[in-house]
């Protein structure tokens, strides 16, 4: 009994997490199908799907309360003679109450577990609008958040070394 009493003391020291989804909301949605406009391109039609994704996010004015918007850019061209068939852009919000999250620990929860939440939707969103567009729907696959972010991390760190030595060179 002794442990359990330690193991649930140390237990409600530690801060809850808690996140609630307050809104969620397509915030920007363009399709452009170019088959449609330009003409089916010549020949043996290979299609190449590259994915864009960006992230952003900020807090508001309420309480504990952050935005966070995922955009997403799909481009499908054709491998044989490089034309789109079509470019898919999507921004989709989500605002979130957070509390229990550490200050330090925020920025990462914000670039990682809120856009994870949201990609269902986005992923569904995209699909529809590709089928609708004309087109097999586009069923993206997962997006690795926490890479994403370490990638940002590194992209950051790399520009700040860059800008290092001419920082110092001025002064």
């Amino acid at each position: 009994m002794a442990d359990e009493t330690t193991t649930n003391g140390a237990a409600a020291a530690a801060p809850q997490v808690r996140m609630q989804i307050l809104a969620q909301y397509i915030r920007d949605l363009s399709f452009e199908n170019a088959v449609a406009t330009k003409g089916a391109p010549q020949g043996d039609v290979q299609p190449e799907i590259t994915v864009q994704v960006s992230l952003d996010a900020r807090k508001r004015a309420g309480d504990n309360q952050y935005e966070v918007i995922s955009k997403f850019r799909v481009t499908s061209t054709n491998k044989g003679d490089n034309t789109t068939l079509f470019l898919a852009e999507l921004d989709y919000g989500g605002v979130f109450l957070i509390e229990g999250v550490p200050e330090e620990q925020m920025h990462a929860f914000l670039m990682i577990e809120c856009p994870r939440i949201l990609f269902p939707f986005v992923r569904r969103i995209i699909s529809d609008v590709t089928r609708d567009g004309g087109f097999p729907p586009f069923n993206m696959d997962p997006v690795d958040f926490v890479a994403l972010y370490r990638q940002e991390l590194a992209r950051r760190a790399q520009a700040q070394q860059a800008g290092a030595p001419a920082d110092q060179r001025l002064s």
